[in-house]
């Protein structure tokens, strides 16, 4: 190597630089890509990205393969570069030549082309990936080697190959779909969320309350009967005697008004063309729920507690409003017939508003955890049947009963959220 002039060795030892950049980064871009992007391109045959993938796949065999020739140009260049120091400045040229390419090395084959390969993965990665796949089937028998030797120390210390899983738990989904940023449309996304969330909802909470159901008495005269099915704003109605403990099935009303426009018709008649009830328990997560419906081929459940009584009524529509928002009425009108938002901030609200809807609608974050509607959180917070003006503080919520009616909270107010942490800091005092 004496006889090797001083400027070829600079040449070479500038092309292992620039190798050892090469191999540095690209161990970064490969690691930096998106799994799920990845995948995606693969699927739709992008070359590259197939390429990429196929080294993942084993990145035992990847990472040996780049660390043994990222060392190789390493210390071949830790060589060079001794030579050019000697010849240059002789013994004490080591020590120059030694911090002057540890500097080189660092700046322009770690710390340059990592970041670089970490800000734009794809860009290295995909080019890459076909020498490094050559270079795989030229050394492979080195590679397994060292890989072999590798993994036999680490099952000597007890280290085991983990099982590949690239699945997502709901919680990690719920984290893609909200860093999506612009790529998916915000009420897209709001759908995808909802979709998630269908798990941890249950009938009980979306139900139409027993006190609400409107349903179809047999015992009425046929004259009441008809006037009711003619009129009403409803497809599917639940038929009962007398009371809806009483229920025995449900009527659509395409089928039933063929039936009370022919004057010769009577009761027996609608009673031919009566479903049989479908009845589900309260405590069923809405995802099993709508399957249940496709399964069965239904659109109206009644729903049942531990003793068989019936607790109120859930339809196909109102799962599918939970996951894509009101459609089959106005928002804005179900919101002035339960809320009346006030000049001062507050809004009266009646008791038998749904919580989780009400926070819906007006932003707010009351409890929902087991009380359903306003009434119910009212007397489950203060455990007894309260009296006109009385004030309680919920969740840093001021509400305020306003009226009572029988047993039942009727209206309250509800003023706007306490903000504690703002008053301890203009106070200066700290709430324990």
């Amino acid at each position: 190597m004496n006889d090797i002039p001083v400027s070829i060795l600079f040449s070479v030892l500038g092309v292992l630089i620039i190798l050892s950049g090469f191999f540095s980064g690209s161990e970064t871009a490969l690691v930096s890509l998106n799994r799920y992007r990845l995948k995606h391109m693969v699927n739709s045959g992008h070359k590259g990205a197939q390429m990429a993938s196929s080294l993942l796949s084993r990145p035992d065999r990847l990472f040996g393969l780049i660390l043994i020739f990222n060392n190789f140009v390493n210390i071949l260049a830790s060589a060079i570069a001794t030579v050019i120091g000697l010849r240059l400045f002789g013994e004490t040229g080591i020590a120059i030549a030694t911090g002057i390419l540890t500097f080189v090395i660092l700046i322009f084959s770690e710390v340059t082309p990592k970041t670089y390969a970490a800000q734009h993965p794809e860009q290295l990665a995909f080019p890459a990936a076909y020498i490094l796949k050559f270079l795989m089937l030229v050394f492979y028998p080195l590679v397994y080697f060292i890989n072999t030797i590798t993994n036999g120390l680490l099952t000597l210390f007890g280290i085991h190959k983990p099982e590949s899983d690239d699945s997502l738990s709901p919680e990690e989904l719920r984290t893609i779909v909200n860093e999506t940023g612009s790529l998916i449309p915000a009420k897209h996304q709001k759908m995808l969320l909802n979709i998630l969330d269908l798990e941890a909802v249950k009938v009980e909470d979306i139900m139409i309350a027993r006190s609400e159901i409107i349903g179809l008495d047999m015992n009425d005269d046929w004259e009441e009967i008809i006037e009711q099915l003619t009129h009403s704003l409803h497809t599917r109605l639940p038929v009962y005697e007398n009371d809806i403990d009483h229920i025995f099935g449900i009527i659509h009303l395409k089928k039933a008004l063929s039936i009370v426009s022919n004057p010769a018709s009577v009761k027996d008649d609608l009673k031919k063309i009566i479903a049989e009830g479908y009845f589900i328990p309260e405590a069923t997560p809405l995802n099993k729920q709508l399957l249940s419906f496709q399964k069965n081929k239904r659109r109206t459940a009644l729903v049942v507690d531990e003793y068989g009584d019936i607790q109120g009524m859930v339809t196909l529509e109102d799962i599918l409003e939970e996951i894509v928002g009101e459609f089959t009425t106005d928002p804005a009108d179900t919101l002035m017939k339960e809320v009346h938002p006030q000049d001062d901030g507050t809004i009266l609200v009646d008791g038998s508003a749904n919580i989780r809807e009400l926070n819906r609608m007006m932003d707010l974050d009351l409890p929902t955890g087991n009380a359903k509607t306003i009434n119910g959180l009212m007397l489950e917070y203060l455990e007894s049947i309260p009296e006109p003006g009385t004030s309680v503080l919920i969740d840093n919520y001021p509400i305020e009963i306003k009226q009572i009616t029988g047993n039942t909270v009727k209206t309250v107010k509800i003023q706007p959220k306490i903000n504690r942490e703002a008053d301890n800091e203009e106070s200066g005092t700290n709430t324990p």
